[in-house]
Parts: C-alpha cells; sequence; structure tokens
C-alpha cells in the first residue's frame, strides 16, 4: 500500500512517541490524511508515565488513544513460560510475543475508530514488518497494512534522523537529533531487547548496554537472596508466600532477577527476511520464573515427555519470533 492510496482511507498509526512516530503522524495530518494515533501500555520499563507518549504526540495534531494491555501482557508471558519458548541463543523474545499481545489488543480500538488501515513504523530491515502485516492479516482480514518505511515517498524525503528532525522543526515541533545512539531498544513487560548500530560489530562488547530492568551479574550483590514460587498449571500462584497475579508475578519477578544480575543474554539470531542480527535481550523476570518453572518440568517428565516438549518448545518459539503466534500450529502445539 502505498502514500497516495491513504488519501481514501481512515489510518490508525501505531506510535511510540520517538520521532519516528512523531514524523509519521505529522505528515499524514499535512497531506489532510485522516490518522488516530494509538499505543499500547505492555508496561514497558523504560516508559515512566505512558501518557508521556501522549504529551509527545500531541504537537503532531493528531489524537493519540492509549489501549491498556498490561494484562494481556502478562498472560502471553505466562504462556512463553509454559512452553519455554526461548529462541536463537536460549533468550526469551520479548518483543515477537509483544507484537501478538499488541496487534490482538489495538485491533478493537482501530474499529472502534473507524480506520481502515493499520499503519507502524517498522523498518523494512527486520521482523515487525511482517510480525504487524501477519497479525492484521490474520486477525482483521478486512483491515489494510500501511508500513511507511517501505513507501518510496516517505523514504526519499526522510532517508535519516537528520531530515526528520529538520521537518518537525520546519512544523514547529521540538525535535532535538542528539548525539547517534549506540543501539535501539524496545521494552515491555517481559524485557528489553537492545539492538542496531553499535551492536551489530561482533567486536563491540556487549557490556556497552546499561541495563534498565536490572544490573550486569558482575554487578549483582555478593550474598545470595532466597526466592520461592508455587506453581499451579505450570501458572506462577505465589512467590515468596504472597499469592500473586500474572501481572504481579512478573513485576515482583522482574524486581528480585533483575537486582540479582539475572536474564541478559547476547545473542547472534536467525531473523525472519533471512538475515543475521545481533542483539542484547534483557528479561529477568522471565529468566526466573522460566528457571524455576523448568526444573518442575524436569522432575515430572519422563523421558519421552520430555522429549516431544522440547520438540513442541521449538515450534512454538519460532512461531512466536515469525509472527505466527495465532497460527494453527501454534495453537496446536500449545494445546
Amino acid at each position: 500500500m502505498t502514500l497516495d492510496e491513504l488519501r481514501r482511507e481512515r489510518v490508525g498509526l501505531c506510535v511510540s512517541g520517538g520521532l519516528d512516530s512523531r514524523t509519521i503522524a505529522r505528515k499524514l495530518v499535512d497531506l489532510g490524511i485522516p490518522v488516530v494515533c494509538f499505543t499500547a501500555d505492555l508496561g514497558q520499563p523504560d516508559e515512566k508515565d505512558i501518557r508521556d507518549v501522549v504529551r509527545r504526540m500531541a504537537p503532531c495534531g493528531a489524537r493519540t488513544v492509549v489501549v491498556d494491555l498490561k494484562e494481556a501482557m502478562a498472560e502471553a508471558c505466562f504462556e512463553s513460560l509454559k512452553a519455554q519458548a526461548t529462541y536463537d541463543g536460549g533468550y526469551w523474545n520479548s518483543t515477537g510475543v509483544a507484537r501478538a499481545v499488541t496487534v490482538r489488543g489495538l485491533l478493537p480500538a482501530l474499529k472502534r475508530e473507524g480506520c481502515t488501515v493499520l499503519a507502524h513504523g517498522a523498518t523494512g530491515r527486520g521482523n515487525d514488518q511482517m510480525r504487524f502485516e501477519r497479525y492484521t492479516n490474520v486477525l482483521a482480514p478486512g483491515m489494510k497494512v500501511f508500513a511507511p518505511w517501505r513507501d518510496p515517498q516517505l523514504l526519499a524525503e526522510f532517508p535519516g534522523r537528520k531530515q526528520m528532525v529538520s521537518y518537525l522543526k520546519r512544523c514547529g515541533i521540538e525535535a532535538a537529533g542528539g548525539r547517534k545512539k549506540r543501539y535501539s531498544t524496545d521494552a515491555n513487560l517481559a524485557g528489553i531487547s537492545y539492538e542496531a548500530e553499535d551492536l551489530e560489530s561482533l567486536q563491540t562488547p556487549s557490556t556497552i548496554v546499561r541495563p534498565q530492568m536490572g544490573v550486569w551479574p558482575m554487578q549483582a550483590p555478593a550474598r545470595p537472596e532466597r526466592f520461592r514460587v508455587r506453581f499451579e498449571r505450570a501458572r506462577a500462584v505465589a512467590i515468596n508466600g504472597r499469592d500473586v497475579t500474572p501481572l504481579e508475578a512478573m513485576r515482583l519477578a522482574n524486581r528480585i532477577g533483575g537486582r540479582n544480575g539475572i536474564g541478559i543474554r547476547n545473542a547472534l539470531e536467525n531473523r525472519i527476511i533471512g538475515t543475521k542480527s545481533r542483539g542484547v535481550y534483557e528479561a529477568p523476570g522471565m529468566e526466573l520464573l522460566g528457571c524455576c518453572l523448568l526444573q518442575v518440568y524436569q522432575a515430572t517428565l519422563d523421558r519421552r515427555a520430555t522429549e516431544l516438549f522440547q520438540g513442541l518448545s521449538k515450534l512454538v518459539a519460532r512461531q512466536i519470533y515469525d509472527g505466527r503466534y495465532f497460527d494453527p500450529a501454534t495453537q496446536a502445539a500449545r494445546a
């Protein structure tokens, strides 16, 4: 779908409040294309107040709707934990599962606003472009999808950050170019992924990353901390003697695991589009709860059941990564 084709549509734009989001939103407004912005509250640890996204988007001239998906995100975390669905390098694919939650959660809101197109700011070189399109096609076949950073007109006008900053400033919108970031981040309740820029070089140590959910192992306390969790049907229902909901469990496990330096992984993964990508992944709560649940599985499954489970686990992990969480194969494997 091209920019010119949007003139006959009403666009629901998924935004984070960053430079790309503001640039796309303002450009659509300037072109007279009806647009409503949507942001998902996924319990992002790097966003102290999700309403800050609304405030950052306000000068762009389009209304921003916040959809609370924290509970849904916690449930998705529990499903990933149950399946032990870790991807290349053994990391918890927090971004992949979050895209499933985001699209499923935002689509009803888009429909209520009369939107006929879902637009996203994912790069044309990564996985998320595929995930947004696949989930939209599966969950709402009648909804069209627009990928701004695959549109020739937008790519020509905005080849980089400098051009986006300049455009927003001409529109009277404050936008700081700032120093070039050493890596990009994507965060939600399950964890944070750090990718691109300096991390693309294998010569760059993973320790350039400054963890936002905890600390590196060498910075963790030298004394052990006791952690107790009770599982029922592979779901954490109590931590340290206190009953917890999935959202409470994830938040508590994130705090405990994070301060003890748990759950930071360096991985060189195989992307959907066929390229390799290096990243650092931080998921303290997932790693802590996942490790504990694995001990339960090892204590209760015999050899044949374990082999079957491991095969299905890999299938679910690949499906989550590939943007196929709602496919029949994934649902059958999770049953």
